[in-house]
């Protein structure tokens, strides 16, 4: 075990914070006691139970481990993480363990393992220890709080002038609130941190590479354990890839440009369609009709089961929708036909009306209320300050012109955030650049990560293979029962070897189905991913 932790120090020290953020890095920035620190968590002793979820099946066992809180300070305070264990199914083939994340930020991980073996073919049963873990502040791990209160988590919030003031207080509200509960914490709550954990995990059992299998902000995660700790990682699934260079305030807008493409595609197949749905024959005349029930909504909001709808909440909650057609379609005919005053079936609209905060919460007895979103912005606001601007009306400007540019969802995205009022990141954001081998999946049409994006993060890991699903709906892939993207991910975890180029998939519609059932599987344990919602990546 000795003979792992000087790699983590050393992975560890050239990763490692300037005292000024974007200055230069020096590993000497570090201090050499720092090496035996982290040689003394590499060697814990791993105590496996029950897991504390009291329906967790017996095979899925928990542990929790130490880690530095600051690793620029290895010997100052420690934070514990909670990680969990299914054991392979054949130990003499075992060929190391797989690590997962299921995206968030903020999203807890420590019962994921429990999807994974329900998905994973026998032969990759046979060879994975399957590893789960709540991030640091997450769930079981240190969770954070800020204290808000459910309306104070509704975060993507329409852009209009008289109400821009109180959007900038409360995002000032949001950020104080966070600096005075945690504010001796939150710096540390970064995808950096985090990376490091993930090698700390791999030391304390003993393993001298880790493999992993990363959904959406997972991807991200994934590529920052690459950049830090390139010769640690063994076999890399990025499922709904986050672009790096554009973390965190560019993914977000992603959200409003890949909104234009889908509306595009969406009024040529209601047109196509328009004797059963009556929308228009044309592309132009359903854009037409979904435009004029914005306006009808903005004048008169429509009562849907006791909530009123306005034209914002149909841009915003149609933005989600329009990547699966029928879906969009559907939703859309039911809410028109409640503006006429017919009678409508909410359990229709689901999806598209959820409920007002709390969307990213994971509470519990033991966790507090709003850890989803205050663990979120710690990550969104901390990996990159510079990519926030610190003047309020700058947020002001760019909401105005991108609901011109992108007028589903611009003004949503580009408009004021409770980054604008954090503190300075204490490292600045990570650039990926290296040729680790990894399997980059990502469908056509993802709502949360575009095909841009994943494209982007397959150009930066040059070592990369990347598989498309042409026609490929839905926010996480795997598995989705397509025999080419689950063969293609199947046999690299398998063999470990890459496709010899990228590979092209085409959805079935089952596929589709499939990855439409990952985005809003119940809540843990049992479940492979936790409920997807419109506000998390």
């Amino acid at each position: 075990m000795a003979t792992l932790a000087p790699a983590l120090a050393t992975s560890t020290a050239t990763a490692a914070p300037a005292a000024t953020p974007g200055a230069a890095v020096s590993p000497a920035a570090v201090p050499t006691a720092g090496k035996s620190a982290l040689d003394r968590y590499a060697k814990q002793k791993v105590r496996w139970k029950r897991c504390p979820e009291p329906e967790a099946p017996p095979e899925i066992r928990c542990a929790t481990i130490k880690v530095p809180l600051d690793y620029r300070k290895p010997g100052g305070k420690r934070i514990e993480l909670s990680i969990s264990r299914v054991q392979a199914t054949a130990p003499g083939k075992r060929q190391g363990v797989l690590l997962s994340n299921p995206g968030g930020p903020g999203g807890p991980g420590l019962y994921l393992p429990l999807g994974l073996a329900e998905w994973l073919p026998a032969a990759a049963r046979q060879k994975y220890d399957l590893i789960g873990f709540d991030p640091r502040g997450v769930g079981s791990s240190a969770p954070v709080t800020c204290g808000l209160k459910p309306e104070e988590e509704n975060w993507l919030r329409p852009y209009k002038p008289e109400t821009f003031d109180d959007d900038v207080a409360w995002a000032r509200t949001v950020a104080r609130k966070c600096e005075k509960r945690a504010g001796a914490t939150l710096p540390h709550i970064t995808t950096r941190n985090t990376a490091r954990d993930m090698d700390l995990i791999r030391a304390v059992l003993g393993e001298k590479k880790i493999n992993y299998l990363g959904y959406s902000y997972g991807t991200y995660l994934g590529a920052v354990y690459t950049q830090l700790f390139p010769k640690r990682a063994d076999r890399f699934v990025l499922d709904s890839a986050v672009d790096p260079e554009r973390a965190w305030r560019g993914m977000i807008q992603w959200w409003a440009e890949g909104a234009e493409p889908a509306f595009d595609r969406w009024t040529g197949w209601a047109a196509e369609r328009s004797e059963a749905y009556g929308l228009g024959d044309t592309p132009k005349k359903v854009e037409g009709a979904f435009w004029d029930l914005v306006a009808r909504a903005d004048e008169d909001p429509i009562d849907v089961d006791g909530q009123p709808v306005t034209g914002d909440d149909i841009r915003s909650g149609m933005r989600w929708a329009f990547f699966t057609p029928r879906y969009a379609t559907e939703a859309f005919v039911e809410l028109r036909n409640a503006a006429d005053g017919e009678t409508v079936a909410p359990r229709k609209l689901r999806e598209f009306l959820r409920p007002q905060g709390r969307s990213g919460a994971v509470a519990s007895a033991v966790t507090p209320a709003d850890n989803g979103t205050a663990s979120f912005w710690a990550v969104v606001c901390g990996d990159n300050s510079a990519a926030w601007s610190r003047n309020p009306e700058s947020y002001r400007r760019d909401a105005i012109a991108d609901k011109g540019r992108y007028p589903i969802f611009g003004d949503f995205a580009s408009s004021i955030k409770p980054c604008a009022f954090w503190d300075r990141s204490a490292e600045r954001a990570t650039t990926v650049n290296n040729k680790v081998g990894s399997l980059v999946v990502q469908n056509e049409w993802d709502s949360q990560t575009p095909l841009p994006s994943g494209q982007a993060l397959h150009r930066q890991l040059k070592g990369s293979t990347m598989v498309t699903v042409l026609g490929g709906e839905g926010h996480a892939i795997y598995p989705s029962g397509n025999p080419c993207t689950d063969g293609a991910i199947n046999g690299y975890l398998l063999t470990g070897k890459l496709p010899a180029k990228n590979v092209t998939c085409r959805a079935t519609p089952e596929s589709n189905e499939a990855a439409r059932h990952n985005e809003r599987a119940d809540q843990l344990p049992g479940s492979p991913l936790p409920e997807r919602a419109p506000d998390r990546f």
